[in-house]
This record gives structure tokens, sequence and C-alpha cells, in this order.
């Protein structure tokens, strides 16, 4: 039986019984009431279609400017904020943060952070620094902690709990099975005489003096704390553990300092079919396909043992045509080019070889990479340094 067939079907069948077919109108109208009755009190837009007449006049503005608030209003606001970090400067314990910073520099394990709401993300963004400075460390969710997570933890491992209270129920329940695992426990809180620091290792008072917020609730000034203490005490371990740039690069390939530092021009340059060469007894006008379809914007004059010459670029060819007129079909490459061009080695930083091309007297747009022979071997672009991300 097909889809088609059905009402049909049922037409027939309805229709062979009537006490059947009027019991069947009779429901399927009280059906009907129902549905409109319920469409009459709901209105287009509670049910989230479209309203009726779309006219601009009838669109709620999707922002409205808030009042009260001016330059004044946010410049009090800074530099009421700017206050509370200096109470928090003045006040911070050193001793108590050498401690702790030796403590993570001798960490022979993980160092694990923890913290709920605000201060997990504080603590969570702590431990990618330090990641990103070689430092073993990962953040640990109090919540799978106690749901199997917390396997991971060994006695050689350290555990930073972040809390501004000290109270915070998931700390408090964690703290003993950190223990357990005979990991070094740390919290960092900014209440005096509060459990969590009762119930770990070591405690770090941040002092607070209060929060910015109007109600004093919000905790805007206190995540702004924990946030600088520990970035700061993250780059004194980056200090000590004495990180060169070249390793702090070698932990951001993807980035623009990591490619400023890693990528080198040979990493980067064109080379072999890619370069637009040509001899220095070539017509110009001859090569003319040569200079506009490699994208390098320019002619490499090499001789027959590929030593460079000199170079001929767009800007030289309109140039000429500008002097010579049609004189410039008898005229050669090598005629006409620069035979001291600026060149680049191969093993040069990519970023030195952006620095080169804009140096004065007058920018330029590729560089000829040579060897210490003045073998040619290269051209790098400006367009190739800009697409790689430099």
């Amino acid at each position: 039986m097909t889809t088609a067939d059905t009402p049909s079907l049922y037409f027939i069948t309805a229709k062979s019984n009537k006490h059947i077919t009027a019991s069947f109108r009779a429901h399927f109208n009280s059906i009907n009431l129902g549905y409109l009755f319920l469409l009459s009190l709901t209105s287009p837009e509670s049910m989230g279609s479209l309203p009726l007449n779309s006219s601009s006049e009838h669109l709620v503005p999707p922002y409205s400017p808030p009042l009260g608030i001016d330059e004044s209003t946010l410049l009090t606001l800074f530099k009421s904020q700017q206050n509370h970090l200096n109470f928090f400067f003045e006040n911070l314990s050193l001793p108590q943060t050498l401690s702790f910073a030796r403590i993570l520099l001798s960490a022979s394990g993980t160092i694990f952070f923890s913290g709920v709401g605000k201060s997990g993300f504080v603590a969570h963004k702590i431990s990618q620094t330090l990641v990103s400075l070689g430092i073993r460390s990962a953040f640990l969710s109090p919540v799978d902690a106690l749901h199997g997570d917390i396997g991971i933890l060994k006695p050689s491992d350290v555990v930073v709990l972040f809390s501004k209270s000290g109270t915070t129920d998931e700390l408090l329940r964690l703290v003993p099975c950190v223990r357990a695992k005979g990991s070094y426990l740390v919290s960092v809180t900014s209440v005096e005489g509060n459990a969590l620091a009762s119930a770990c290792d070591m405690n770090v008072h941040l002092p607070v003096e209060r929060e910015l917020c109007p109600f004093d609730l919000a905790p805007v000034t206190s995540t702004a704390i924990q946030m600088v203490f520990g970035d700061t005490v993250a780059i004194a371990l980056m200090g000590a553990r004495n990180l060169t740039k070249e390793e702090y690069a070698a932990n951001h390939p993807a980035g623009r300092i990591g490619k400023s530092l890693i990528f080198k021009v040979k990493d980067l340059m064109k080379k072999q079919d890619e370069l637009p060469v040509c001899r220095e007894e070539d017509l110009i006008m001859d090569q003319l396909v040569e200079l506009t379809s490699k994208g390098c914007g320019c002619l490499l004059v090499i001789d027959e043992y590929h030593h460079l010459i000199g170079t001929f670029t767009d800007g030289d060819l309109r140039r000429t045509l500008k002097a010579s007129g049609e004189g410039i079909f008898k005229l050669t490459v090598g005629e006409m080019c620069n035979r001291k061009p600026r060149t680049i080695g191969p093993d040069a930083m990519a970023v030195e070889a952006m620095k080169k091309m804009e140096a004065p007297p007058s920018p330029v747009q590729f560089l000829p990479v040579t060897d210490h022979q003045n073998i040619l071997i290269g051209i790098v672009t400006l367009h190739g340094l800009v697409s790689a991300g430099l």
C-alpha cells in the first residue's frame, strides 16, 4: 500500500461505518477548537515566529547605549583598582612568596593547580603559563579529581589550590585525597585563618583590601591579584631555570614569537626552478616572461657558474623604458642591472631578512640568497615572509 492510497482507503472504511465516522468527526472538531483556542492566547512573538508586520518601526533595537557611564566614572574606577593593587604589592610577604617559588622550582614531579569558579580560571591560566615555559604543569579540576582524575598524582607532585576565602567545599574535600597520594599541598588564599590554609602544608596569603565591586562581592580585584602573583612567580621560575629565547620560541612554533626565532631564510626561500634567473648578455625584452612569471618582481643575473652578478627589477624595467624608449629593445640585462644588490645567507634568521629589506636608504621587496662563494641558491621575498606570519 502506498502513502497516496491511505486517505482513500480510510474514506472508504469510515463511510462504511457511520457510527465510527460521526465519532471521529466529533473528536476531530474538539481537537481543532482546542488548538484554535490555544493559538488565540499565544502571540506570534512568544511562539518564536517572525512578527506579522516586519517593518522597521516594530523592530526593537538590539543595543541601547548605557546611561550613567562617562570618562570620569571610568577614571575613578581605574584609580580605585590601582589603589587596591598597590595595597597588595605593599603588603605581600616576600619571604612567603620566595618559599613558594622555591618549592615550585625544586619540584621533581608535576605542578598541579586547582580552583573553583573564577579562581579556577586563574589557576588554569597560570598552569598554562608554566607549560609554555617548559615547566611540567597541569590544571586539576577538583570535581573531576574526586571522580578518578586524582589517580594522576604522585608523591613528587605539588598541588596548588587557589581560593580567595579558603572555605571552598570542593577544595576542602580534595585535601585529604591529595594527602593520601603523598603530594605536597599549597593553598593560596586571601582571608586570614581559613580552613584551607590550616589543612595544607603551606599557605601563601594574598592581601586584598577589598573588591572593586561596589558591594565588595564580585571577585574582580582578588582574581587580578591572583593572576599577577602567579604570573610573576612564573617569570621568576623562568629566570631561575635560565630559559633561553630559543627554548621559549621552540615552545611557540605557531606564534609570531616562535616564527621570528625559529625560521631561517633557507626555510622560507624559493629555490631551483622557482628562481627568475637570466644571463647578463640576455636582451631585456627577451626576459619579460621570466621577470613576471615567477612572482618575485625581479630577475637574478648570474654567470655560467651561478655566481650572482646583479638584479634587475620591474622598477628598473619601467625606468629603463622611460629613459631609453625604443632603445630598450637593444639593451641587455647586464647593462641595466644593479650590480651591488643586498643579499643574505641561507642560515640567517628570517626576521633578519625582513629587517634588511626594510633598511634605509630605501626598502626592497626581495633578497637574493647566496652562499659564502656568492653562488646563488635562492631568493626570499617580503611577501613570503609576511605569508609565513612574520
